[in-house]
């Protein structure tokens, strides 16, 4: 079922500006913009998270955070010391927690070369403050922060090139400080959360497999290989993207390469419930990483001006009765 209520709030970078979308039960096809911020003169965005009600922006730039109001005027700024001339291999990247509270920013310093290790700092959002500051040790490129739907822990999952990805989980709201955990895997990237808050997915860095976890656990619930689908695994692999269409199906992306070299990418579904397979889902997309499942029976890709356009996906219809039957 499909809320009634608005889902969530995304931004997408365009023009030298953040454009923000409000992503309600009704609104399909090309969305157009709620909100648009103007980031501070010379910043170059890297990544971006917006509050629910559109107030608030805050972004990463290659050497710091920065936090505006709807009109795009500044609330707080951090920057990263010592300043970092290194234009490739670190991608600071930032999320809102689930009540809109706290900013969680994860730095690639030892990339960047401010040091040995990777740090995730968590800021107040209204004040900027930091509020932790956790080494991780860590030498990632770029993460993916995932906040958990219910109870607003926040998944960080940090990619360290061809070393692996390696996945944190701090859980809020159980004292003054998070409580930070690790999982035990080097090997596995996570893809997404489930919308009800009960597992999450991951693919094999390898591209070998996808796998559902428990949340919080991360104890595995089913594992499927690409010989699951019907594919020869010596030509087909598992991409690193899909993710929750709702809570019963979650979509995997299978992708190689035919004999005319040419690449092709194709969408299934899986029903997490069971483990099994459902029919293939018709996507218009260009590449793989285009198609973002919402969790509530759409989808995202891209379309004209930048601007997202958001599908549904309706269910097969039972087959017609035969005359008789």
């Amino acid at each position: 079922m499909i809320p009634a209520q608005p889902l969530k709030a995304i931004t997408r970078h365009r023009d030298g500006r953040i454009h923000a979308y409000v992503i309600d039960s009704g609104a399909f096809g090309m969305l157009e913009p709620a909100a648009v911020f103007q980031p501070r003169a010379g910043d170059e965005v890297v990544e971006s998270a917006v509050r629910a009600d559109l107030g608030r922006v805050v972004y990463t730039t290659l050497n710091g955070v920065v936090c505006l109001t709807r009109a795009s005027d500044l609330v707080w700024a951090s920057a990263f010391e010592p300043h970092s001339d290194v234009r490739r291999g670190h991608q600071p990247g930032c999320a809102l927690s689930l009540d809109g509270r706290t900013a969680w920013v994860y730095r690639p310093d030892a990339m960047a070369g401010r040091g040995d290790g990777d740090q995730w700092v968590v800021h107040d959002a209204d004040s900027g403050a930091v509020i932790v500051r956790r080494e991780l040790g860590t030498v990632g490129h770029g993460a993916g922060h995932h906040v958990h739907p219910v109870d607003g822990s926040i998944y960080l999952d940090i990619g360290e090139g061809q070393d692996g990805s390696v996945i944190f989980r701090a859980a809020t709201g159980t004292g003054s400080e998070p409580e930070f955990v690790t999982y035990p895997w080097w090997d596995r990237c996570l893809i997404d959360l489930s919308p009800d808050g009960e597992q999450f997915m991951t693919v094999d860095h390898g591209q070998a497999d996808v796998a559902f976890h428990h949340h919080p656990s991360g104890d595995v619930l089913f594992t499927l290989p690409v010989e699951a689908f019907g594919y020869d695994p010596e030509e087909t692999f598992v991409e690193w993207s899909g993710g929750y269409l709702t809570p019963d199906l979650a979509v995997v992306t299978l992708g190689g390469e035919g004999q005319d070299e040419e690449e092709w990418f194709r969408y299934h579904l899986i029903n997490v419930r069971t483990g099994t397979l459902d029919p293939e889902i018709a996507v218009e997309a260009t590449n793989p990483y285009e198609m973002v499942p919402l969790g509530d029976g759409s989808w995202l890709t891209g379309g004209p001006e930048g601007n997202p356009v958001r599908w549904s996906h309706a269910p097969l219809a039972p087959a017609p009765r035969q005359p008789g039957g």
